[in-house]
Order: C-alpha cells, then sequence, then structure tokens
C-alpha cells in the first residue's frame, strides 16, 4: 500500500517554488528577448521609422545569426538567480496572497475561507506588488541586459559583463537610488498582472471543475487553467510591462544636484501617455505574443508548484 504524500515543508516550498520559477524562465528567455527588444524599438517614433526586425521570429533568426545562444539567452543569469526567484515564487502565490488575502476577507467581515474576487484581486495585487519591491534590482538589469545587442541595437545600450558587474556598476555609479530605478513601473507592472493572475487562474479552474469538464486533479485542469491566465495576464499587464521596459532601459541625465535623472520619462505613466501620444494604443502592445508565451510559462510552472505545496 501506497504511503500517503506528506505536505511540504516552508523550504521545500521556497526550493521547489525557486526550481520551478528557474525552469520557466530558462525556457521563455528567448521569447523574453524579442520582447524586450521589440518594446524598445521605434520609442516614441511616429510610422515610418526605419525598423531593425519586423517580429519576433526575425528577432530570433537575426540575434542567433549575430550573436549566437549567448544573445538568446542574455539577462537569464539574473532571471534564474535564486533570490529572484524565490521572490517571484513565493510573492506571486501562496506565500503571500493567501495571508493577503484571508487579512482582506477579515477586515470586510467576510469568512477567511471564501474566495471573493474583489478581494482575491486586491489580494494578488498586493502580493505582486511586494515581489516587485523585493525583486526590482535584478528585473531591472535583466532588462538591459536582454536590450543589449552589439549587432542590431534598439533604445539605450548598457553592456554588462554579469549581473555582479551590473549591480556594481550601477551602485557605483548611482548609488541604492539606481537600484531601484523604475521600482514604480515595476509594482505597476506585477500589481496589474498578480491582481488577475490568481482570480482568473481559480474561477477557470473552478468553473471547470463545477461544470464536471475536467476533474480537479488533473494535470489538463492546471494546464488550461494557467493557459487561461496566461492570456488575461498579458492582456492586462502588456501596457504597464512596456512602460516598465522603457523606464529601465532610458538613457539618464545628471542635474546640477548631482542626481540621476531619466531622459526620456518621469514615471510610468508619464510612459505610457508619451507612447499612446506617439505610437498609438499598439505601442503599449508591442511584444504582446512573446508576453503570452512568457505569461503562459510562468503561470503553469508557479501554480504546479502552489498545488504540490496545497496536495
Amino acid at each position: 500500500m501506497q504511503a500517503p504524500l506528506r505536505p511540504l515543508s516552508t523550504a521545500e516550498g521556497f526550493i521547489c517554488g525557486g526550481l520551478a520559477a528557474s525552469i520557466a524562465v530558462t525556457v521563455s528567455n528567448p521569447a523574453e528577448v524579442a520582447k524586450t527588444r521589440l518594446q524598445l524599438q521605434g520609442e516614441l517614433a511616429k510610422d515610418g521609422y526605419q525598423k531593425v526586425y519586423s517580429n519576433a521570429i526575425d528577432v530570433l533568426t537575426k540575434t542567433w545569426r549575430n550573436e549566437g545562444i549567448r544573445g538568446l539567452q542574455r539577462g537569464l543569469s539574473p532571471a534564474v538567480s535564486l533570490p529572484c526567484s524565490f521572490v517571484v515564487s513565493a510573492s506571486h502565490f501562496a506565500r503571500f496572497y493567501e495571508p493577503f488575502r484571508r487579512t482582506i476577507n477579515r477586515v470586510v467581515g467576510m469568512p477567511v475561507t471564501d474566495q471573493i474576487p474583489l478581494t482575491s484581486v486586491a489580494a494578488g495585487a498586493a502580493s505582486g506588488a511586494v515581489g516587485a519591491a523585493l525583486g526590482n534590482p535584478l528585473f531591472l538589469i535583466k532588462a538591459r541586459m536582454q536590450a543589449y545587442s552589439p549587432a542590431l541595437p534598439v533604445g539605450a545600450q548598457h553592456y554588462y559583463k554579469s549581473s555582479f558587474d551590473a549591480l556594481s556598476t550601477i551602485f557605483r555609479t548611482e548609488g541604492f537610488r539606481g537600484l531601484i530605478r523604475g521600482i514604480d513601473a515595476a509594482v505597476l507592472r506585477t500589481a496589474t498582472g498578480s491582481s488577475v493572475q490568481l482570480p482568473t487562474y481559480n474561477w477557470t479552474k473552478n468553473q471547470l471543475v463545477t461544470h464536471g469538464i475536467l476533474p480537479a486533479n488533473s494535470i489538463w485542469t492546471y494546464l488550461t487553467s494557467s493557459s487561461v491566465s496566461g492570456v488575461c495576464v498579458c492582456i492586462v499587464m502588456q501596457p504597464a510591462d512596456t512602460a516598465l521596459t522603457r523606464v529601465y532601459n532610458q538613457p539618464t541625465i545628471r542635474l546640477p544636484n548631482g542626481r540621476l535623472q531619466g531622459t526620456l520619462y518621469r514615471n510610468p505613466i508619464d510612459c505610457l501617455w508619451k507612447t499612446f501620444k506617439t505610437e498609438g494604443v499598439f505601442g503599449w502592445y508591442k511584444g504582446k505574443l512573446h508576453g503570452t508565451f512568457s505569461a503562459y510559462c510562468s503561470t503553469h510552472n508557479h501554480y504546479l508548484d502552489c498545488q504540490r505545496h496545497h496536495s
């Protein structure tokens, strides 16, 4: 007789979450590179600018031809670093989400066990904001490293030899303020995505199980729910994601008081407004298909980790 499976300990949950996140970002990183470069192409330019890349496949093909596998996996080291993986896994899912959700339910006078759409959205946004704030330095250097291309550059170019070189260079030239550059954009981006990620996943899963379409513990239930959630996340989060990439990557100037300031945008809202005025609403959704793939990979791996934790 097979012994019942024991629940994962907190340490095991963090380790599994970190490994799942590392696998997800390794698989999706080439798509992230393509997305980042497409988001920066034609930045604040009217129609008629010369395109370096025509689409995602063109980005991947030209990057492979000119930079090899190293080019396709630029920014991988900060993406798969354990601190980054733990932050993403822990903050987006049960580690922070459930305490937030239960607390919000308690504050509004609802049973803590009830899955209420509004409180679920609020909990998802709050947990995502915490993760974005904690992981900002790594997300910052990841975006800059993915944008860098010695052959076909788009946007401002920041060259770093490694993650450590990036962090030390930014800290040496800009101080601590440089490491938290774009944190407002990161919080906005992750909060909007997280606000729909868990609620849409739970809603889809409940609908599939309640209507007898799929059994509760089927891998197809997880895959389907993750797919729906990933698409919803991409639709809602993509404008903020574009703003985040551009705020992270924009060039800076040193003011008379010694502080460095971005030359293009004051904040993510300013970025969204300027992008809309010059590029239209489609400017917000550059790289959207590749963002969908990335969001699916991330959502799928993280939710499987959550299901193992709760089983």
